[in-house]
């Protein structure tokens, strides 16, 4: 019981709530107060019809629309007897069969969505990669290659398409064993694929750029928000110059360079570690940016003399 005004007795009175009618009653003159009041808190009925299943979902999982029955399937129970019998007869049969048609679907979506839990990425990242790989499924163009490559294959084109990407690094790392290689050859492969379908849906590959990355390197360095600020200036600054570098690897050297820059330095291997970038690229890289460096570092953040006095990796 709670306590609440009451418009006939004129005052404060308690309610008595009829949970079977979902009405909020007062407890002295019997007033209606509030009528088929929604019950939103969490329901541990068990619906089944076997009093061993203690379970008390009472409803399948989401609509998925690339599946052929968008995922809500019929499942006919079992007798009282035992399953062989079922599992023999016609009826029996047909159920397995029907079941079976789209279950390595169903396995590579839930493959995927580990994979993009995984790298904490969006949904609409997960859905998209799902859709990449049901349009290589129609064609029957996964058999007889390596299906975890090619499910990281569709996370990766994913995360360009929707203008966040991650490195065939960071893929791999939660590609079920996967290498680098096998994952590229995988990408290449549902690009000719896909970009030749008929209809004119081609899978096109967002351009990278170096400052898609800068945020998450950043951020996994524990940088302050005025270095990041910093490295976001300069490395938008550096693709006015000609540096014939990856994107990955000239975020990674623009991170080098503000960070030593700041009182809170980064080491080499620190940088490495959080980028995926080899150390010996991080110094190559390097080199290619520093005559550069005067206009790419922000004013605000370095002088000229600290500039100068920077020391290379």
């Amino acid at each position: 019981m709670s306590d609440a005004y009451c418009t006939d007795c004129k005052k404060e009175t308690e309610l008595v709530f009829d949970h079977s009618a979902g009405d909020t009653l007062c407890s002295e003159c019997g007033l209606v107060l509030e009528s088929h009041s929604i019950d939103e808190t969490s329901e541990w009925r068990t619906f089944a019809n076997e009093s061993s299943n203690a379970d008390p979902n009472r409803v399948g999982g989401p609509t998925n629309p690339l599946l052929r029955d968008s995922g809500l399937t019929t499942v006919i129970a079992k007798p009282n007897g035992s399953s062989g019998d079922f599992l023999s007869s016609s009826l029996g049969r047909w159920q397995n069969r029907n079941s079976n048609s789209e279950r390595g679907l169903i396995q590579a979506f839930k493959t995927i969505a580990t994979m993009s839990d995984r790298l904490g990425l969006v949904a609409t990242i997960k859905d998209r990669a799902n859709e990449i790989f049901k349009r290589l499924e129609d064609q029957k163009s996964s058999r007889g290659r390596n299906q975890d490559a090619l499910l990281a294959a569709c996370l990766y084109i994913s995360c360009r398409q929707e203008d966040k990407p991650r490195t065939i690094k960071e893929i791999c790392s939660v590609a079920n064993g996967a290498s680098k290689k096998e994952i590229g050859r995988a990408k290449d492969y549902i690009v000719k694929t896909l970009g030749l379908e008929p209809g004119g849906q081609s899978v096109e590959l967002g351009a990278i750029h170096a400052g898609d990355f800068m945020r998450r390197f950043c951020s996994n360095l524990g940088m302050s928000q005025q270095a990041v600020k910093a490295a976001q200036e300069a490395v938008k600054k550096s693709e006015e110059f000609d540096i014939r570098r990856s994107p990955i690897s000239i975020a990674a050297v623009v991170i080098y360079i503000i960070t030593q820059l700041s009182d809170d330095k980064k080491s080499l291997k620190d940088i490495s570690t959080a980028t995926g970038v080899a150390e010996g690229t991080i110094r190559n890289s390097y080199k290619d940016l520093y005559p550069h460096l005067s206009k790419i570092a922000p004013s605000w953040y370095a002088k000229e003399e600290d500039l100068k006095n920077l020391s290379s990796p």
